[in-house]
Parts: C-alpha cells; sequence; structure tokens
C-alpha cells in the first residue's frame, strides 16, 4: 500500500482488526484442541500436506510449506524417524526421493481432525440460527481470503 487510494479506509480497518483478532483466537483455541504428539506445528503442517497432496519430493513439500528445502529436511527426518512419513525412490527419477503418508501418519492426522472437529461442532450447536447461517455464508469467504 504505496498510495494514499490504496490505504484502507476506517471501516475496512476496523473490520481487518476484528477479523484478524477472532480468527487467531479461534485458531489458538482449535490448536488447544490437538492431542499430544510430540509434534511441532510445522511437523504436524509438513504430515498434513504430505496426507493432503502426497506423494512429493522434498522440493514440492517444501514448496508447498513455503519453506527452504533444508529446513524441510529437517521436519521430515523427525517425522520418517517417528514412522509417520514414508521415503521410496521416485519411479521416475531414481535419484529424487518421494515422501508419502504411512499408516501411522494418517491416523495422527485423522485423530488430530477428528478432536479439532467435534470441538467445533459441540461450539457450533450452542450458535443460533441465524448465527449459523452467517457462518455458513463467510466460510468460503474465509477460505478466499486464505488462498490470496
Amino acid at each position: 500500500m504505496s498510495y494514499a487510494n490504496d490505504m484502507p479506509t476506517s471501516t475496512e480497518t476496523r473490520l481487518s482488526a476484528a477479523l484478524r483478532i477472532s480468527v487467531m483466537r479461534l485458531a489458538r483455541r482449535l490448536r488447544a484442541e490437538r492431542p499430544e504428539t510430540g509434534l511441532t506445528l510445522s511437523q504436524v503442517s509438513a504430515l498434513a500436506t504430505v496426507e493432503r497432496h502426497g506423494p512429493l519430493t522434498l522440493g514440492e513439500l517444501a514448496a508447498r510449506e513455503k519453506v527452504q528445502p533444508p529446513s524441510m529436511t529437517r521436519v521430515v527426518a523427525i517425522l520418517t524417524e517417528r514412522g509417520l512419513v514414508h521415503r521410496s525412490a521416485n519411479a521416475a527419477d531414481g535419484r529424487q526421493v518421494m515422501l508419502s503418508v504411512t499408516d501411522a501418519g494418517a491416523g495422527l492426522m485423522f485423530e488430530d481432525r477428528r478432536r479439532r472437529e467435534a470441538w467445533l461442532a459441540q461450539q457450533l450447536r450452542l450458535l443460533e440460527p441465524a448465527e449459523l447461517l452467517v457462518l455458513r455464508q463467510a466460510a468460503p469467504v474465509l477460505e478466499k481470503l486464505a488462498s490470496t
């Protein structure tokens, strides 16, 4: 935002502050519902990405996670050591290693999501129908914001 015309209005500023705070609080609360796995958030995120998009090369995983390959190498080493990710040779290029989620890794991610979704579903039951409608309408908009 380098020009005065690009500066947000006071209404946009108030909305952005309110959204930032509420989304951060919700994310923090959902993180608190995670089962204790001994994994860092970076490790859980990488595992989830391999589960969702794998098999992936280390470079592909690093790019999706927006980190440098050396950092991802350390994360993957821990996931592999814990039996959550499996390394195998790339059939198309034997020099590359492909990463895929193991049954243990998939089970860990399933339990992680199950607990957080159960907590959120319980909270949603406390809302009024009109509030639920607002959230149904807001969900795609929030996804759009998160994807840009």
